[in-house]
């Protein structure tokens, strides 16, 4: 097993290595019994969410601290400026049905709303937010309506997970309740136990994804 210090050393090294991680520099590292947290400052919520990806990848971690502030540089950007950039990516996206989300904004931080049919939908919109200029968070309080049973949904992650690479699918069950996945199991690294949450999250009615996972390395 790899220690701390390796642990750190790897993090430091794959921040500097993701170029959506435009500023590696500016992030602290810090771990403890595999867990990592980051802080500092960062000048996109973009560079932010690149920073917890980029530290989940590295072999040996077993949870990310998402610790560092959003400290957009540049002229300052109102909310009415911000909330217009989002209004219209969200009009020009084909994959988001049209006036069924909306964003408020205040101080920076966007709040989503409103309803949609698939996870990788909601997670959409979560992703063009990210990228706008002045935002320092988001709260995305979409929801995702379902039109298939628990039983459909089950068995359609179980078979998913037996077809991805990444993924052990004899060391992992899934339980359906209320719109939700719940994993449970033991997985090889964190990569394996995001894979498996991203297969989930992707699965037709599903809203949220908790993940009981043990990483064992």
């Amino acid at each position: 097993m790899k220690s701390d210090s390796q642990i750190r050393e790897e993090v430091i090294q794959e921040l500097r290595w993701d170029p959506q991680v435009t500023d590696p520099d500016v992030i602290g590292v810090a771990v403890k019994d595999g867990a990592v947290t980051l802080t500092g400052a960062v000048s996109t919520y973009a560079q932010k969410f690149a920073a917890v990806r980029a530290a989940s990848r590295v072999y040996g971690v077993k949870a990310v601290a998402d610790e560092p502030t959003v400290k957009p540089t540049g002229e300052p950007r109102d909310d009415s400026d911000i909330a217009r950039a989002i209004a219209h990516i969200l009009d020009n996206n084909t994959q988001i049905p049209e006036g069924k989300v909306h964003a408020q904004v205040r101080a920076g931080w966007v709040t989503l709303n409103g309803e949609v049919e698939w996870q990788y939908q909601r997670l959409e919109v979560e992703r063009m937010v990210r990228h706008v200029r002045g935002v320092v968070g988001i709260s995305n309080n979409i929801i995702v309506t379902p039109k298939v049973s628990a039983d459909q949904v089950q068995a359609k992650i179980e078979e998913t997970f037996k077809r991805e690479a990444e993924i052990d699918a004899r060391n992992i069950s899934v339980a359906i309740s209320d719109h939700t996945a719940r994993l449970y199991g033991h997985v090889r690294s964190l990569k394996e136990a995001n894979a498996a949450r991203a297969v989930a999250a992707s699965a037709p009615g599903i809203v949220s994804v908790e993940s009981h996972l043990v990483v064992t390395p």
